[in-house]
């Protein structure tokens, strides 16, 4: 008898393991994939916007009205800095949203990021930008995969990698009013490396924050928060890899 129970014991912990790892890969799924929809809407806004802004005139690439508008009038400060206070409301506000109310939310971010991107198209050759894109996807995909599987606790990591991120902060700000090409070249090789490691521990940490009882407004909230971090890290480290290897106009 004793036997029997330890049995029903062994398959009942098997079939509670099996559950929760078909979820675990369900909210997993849920996160890459709203933050491939995020981006998808980053580069549809991105070239939009660039194509709205920009026509090709006898001289050259002109700017249309739209354009002087978005990359030479104060309303600029506006369009970069807006996705910025997009991600303070969604973190501060997500937990009291409905789920379709934070994904609206997420979408319409996607889009500002879009728009404030869209000057890279003025200043690097579009093949060099799609070349970027591709390596930044392949080295995003080996760097998460590695966050995802691994036993290893890189908990640790994230006090280095915030110091790090603010480094990166304040050394860009300093920048703008340097000018400093070798700075601009430290902080690219340094972004590089932060945003490398913050994919696989933000992706560690994503997996985590899963758990088999959440509901599906709290696991909901959860997938798009997650999407949130990934989505940032893989622009960045876009953004980085760019400077570094991108073609100038």
């Amino acid at each position: 008898m004793a036997e029997f129970e330890r049995q029903f014991a062994r398959s009942d912990n098997v079939a509670q393991t099996g559950a929760i790892d078909e979820g675990l890969r369900s909210y997993m799924l849920r996160v890459y994939n709203y933050m491939a929809i995020g981006l998808g809407i980053t580069g549809l806004a991105a070239i939009g916007a660039y194509m709205m802004a920009v026509v090709d005139g006898a001289a050259g690439l002109q700017l249309t009205n739209f354009g002087v508008m978005l990359y030479t009038s104060p309303l600029k400060w506006v369009v970069m800095l807006a996705p910025l206070a997009m991600v303070f409301f969604l973190s501060a506000r997500i937990s009291k949203m409905s789920v379709s109310a934070a994904q609206i939310s997420f979408w319409a971010f996607a889009a500002l990021m879009g728009v404030s991107l869209s000057s890279i198209f003025l200043v690097y050759t579009s093949n060099s930008i799609g070349h970027v894109f591709f390596v930044t996807a392949a080295a995003f995909g080996a760097l998460s995969l590695f966050g995802y599987t691994t036993k290893r606790d890189i908990s640790g990591w994230g006090s280095f990698l915030f110091m790090g991120l603010i480094g990166i902060i304040i050394a860009s700000v300093v920048n703008i009013f340097v000018g400093s090409s070798a700075l601009q070249f430290a902080v690219s090789v340094i972004g590089v490396l932060v945003f490398a490691g913050l994919t696989a521990y933000d992706t560690q940490q994503i997996k985590e924050m899963y758990h088999a009882q959440d509901d599906g407004t709290v696991a909901g909230r959860k997938a798009i928060m997650g999407a949130l971090r990934l989505y940032l890290d893989f622009i960045n480290l876009f953004l980085m890899l760019l400077r570094l290897f991108g073609n100038r106009q």
